[in-house]
């Protein structure tokens, strides 16, 4: 994927889930404030109501009131895959489509090949989570996320134990790096499934934002303010960012002190992230 599409899409931090059933819940959504609606036409739609939502969808695009929607399209190979896809190519001015259960690198060309779409690849599988450094070579693959349920069930991890938490770290750890060897977007988190625990939200959102992830799904509207607000800087962090980056210009120093902190230039180029 090409640097200026990755900056393009650089500064989605949510990325909100409507059903494809519920096309009416579009507006809300993007109302919520989310940098980004997806379209569920996988899981959130059952077999015999995806004909209908196909529909739906497309009497949404047609409208004035259609903004740029990504749309999460069915696993490669399968009839509903192609369904998708046909639906997609009378859509040209999506924003992108997010790719269930990828699983090879041809999954991932296939789906931007017949879209002409940046792909976000979804690692719902142990085979998916195996091959993703070969996938990341894909041709329009823009980032990876995962669905943390799916991968437990085929792991067999027990979700809410301590060793689901090592297993979830160790899932952002491979897509972190491969995301970044390979240039791509970083890998956005999992769905945080309890919408009422904002408390719960905001320590996720920490840990995946402090470890260097790009953004979050949410399933639910009043997610998108608990990550966003999470994502704030402190005024302290501010503040010191600021000292480092004013006594930087001002003495040229390489190395330096700032409230009995060693700065150096790593702490430098932090800061000057955090203030930008």
């Amino acid at each position: 994927m090409q640097a200026s599409i990755v900056k393009k899409f650089s500064n989605i931090k949510t990325w909100l889930f409507v059903p494809a059933t519920r096309i009416d819940r579009v507006g809300k959504a993007f109302a919520s404030g989310t940098d980004a609606v997806i379209v569920d036409l996988e899981d959130a739609v059952a077999t015999t109501d995806k004909v209908q939502a196909r529909k739906d969808l497309q009497v949404y695009y047609n409208s004035q009131a259609y903004q740029p929607i990504w749309v999460r399209i069915n696993k490669a190979g399968s009839e509903e895959f192609f369904k998708d896809v046909v639906l997609c190519q009378k859509m040209p001015n999506l924003a992108g489509v997010l790719l269930a259960k990828a699983e090879q690198a041809s999954d991932i060309e296939n789906a931007h090949n017949m879209t002409g779409l940046p792909v976000i690849a979804l690692i719902e599988t142990a085979l998916g989570l195996y091959q993703i450094d070969s996938m990341a070579k894909s041709a329009g693959l823009l980032a990876f996320s995962y669905g943390f349920l799916d991968l437990c069930n085929d792991l067999q991890v027990h979700v809410g134990t301590a060793a689901a938490d090592v297993i979830a770290n160790q899932i952002r750890y491979q897509l972190l790096l491969t995301s970044k060897v390979h240039q791509l977007l970083a890998p956005i988190d999992t769905v945080y499934t309890d919408f009422n625990d904002g408390k719960g939200l905001g320590q996720r959102v920490q840990l995946w934002s402090q470890m260097g992830m790009s953004g979050m799904l949410c399933i639910h509207p009043k997610q998108v303010a608990t990550v966003k607000q999470s994502l704030q800087p402190t005024d302290a962090d501010i503040e010191f960012a600021r000292r480092v980056i004013e006594e930087y210009e001002r003495s040229g120093q390489a190395v330096f002190k700032i409230a009995g902190q060693m700065v150096d230039a790593p702490v430098i180029e932090r800061c000057r992230q955090l203030l930008s």
